[in-house]
């Protein structure tokens, strides 16, 4: 179809925010708007230009005779910490500490603004690395990592508690449960994960961390990769964590009875700054 300038940069646009992480060849462009490929380089150079200044994303050209250009999701430190402030203010309402020291997030998890944005800066960390597949465990941490999964173009793959027929042969796991010292277990069908899969681990909410070991743990058994482990909110324990190297946006801080808490920023600008460094 032959659009005007105008109408081909809008259409430019929403085709690479629906394709992140996918190379795109010039040629697909140009045979889509019936334009020289001169011209689509001139449209993505201003595309470019207003990702990065509004600070959307990245568009990143791809050399070589299967080139293109990329889209990659990204998240300025400064929109991060405005997203930090307001859902830690959402968060630190009163009524939300729930027994056991939880904390009620239902709400906040199932907002389209806060998940699709929570989403974004998580992929922001690891934008630079090379994500096959995002995996979290059922069942809250599923809007999540489908939110985290649409920003890099991948599947995600959840873990459950049980087997279910529909899903065929499976693989178990035990694992113990870092708050309760419980064995639990974790099952996921062989079908899901191919050899050497790069794996994103997401969830909603960590107290000692024996969930997302159990599947890191878990992944050693279809030979696949963690490339990275972040979490929403974690609690502050003066205990270490079961598991190291991971992400958290929020932190949850209470006092010895549980009788009142706070909400603090976890250890996402530690990375955001080695993130801006590169």
């Amino acid at each position: 179809m032959k659009l005007k300038r105008s109408s081909r940069l809008v259409d430019m646009t929403g085709y690479l925010l629906q394709r992140p992480h996918q190379i795109i060849s010039l040629s697909t462009f140009s045979e889509r708007y019936g334009s020289a490929k001169s011209s689509i380089s001139e449209d993505l150079g201003i595309i470019k230009e207003n990702f990065e200044s509004q600070g959307t994303g990245r568009l990143v050209t791809i050399a070589g005779a299967s080139g293109g250009v990329k889209y990659i999701p990204y998240m300025e430190m400064s929109d991060a910490k405005e997203l930090m402030s307001l859902l830690s203010g959402q968060l630190s309402q009163s009524d939300r500490l729930l027994p056991g020291g939880y904390l009620y997030m239902t709400d906040i998890l199932g907002q389209p603004f806060y998940i699709n944005a929570i989403g974004r800066m998580i992929s922001a960390v690891y934008s630079k690395d090379a994500i096959d597949v995002v995996m979290t465990m059922e069942t809250k941490g599923i809007p999540l990592a489908y939110a985290v999964a649409s920003q890099f173009n991948v599947p995600v793959v959840i873990v459950r508690r049980s087997s279910k027929v529909t899903e065929g042969s499976t693989v178990s796991i035990n694992y113990v449960s870092g708050s309760s010292k419980r064995i639990q277990t974790m099952v996921l069908p062989r079908r899901s994960l191919t050899p050497g899969s790069k794996v994103l681990i997401i969830d909603d909410f960590m107290k000692a961390g024996g969930t997302m070991k159990g599947m890191a743990n878990l992944l050693q058994e279809f030979d696949a990769e963690v490339a990275g482990m972040a979490v929403f909110v974690e609690t502050k324990d003066k205990a270490p964590k079961l598991i190291d190297g991971y992400l958290s946006l929020l932190k949850l801080s209470m006092t010895e009875q549980e009788q009142s808490f706070a909400i603090e920023l976890g250890n996402v600008f530690n990375y955001y700054s080695l993130e801006e460094k590169i």
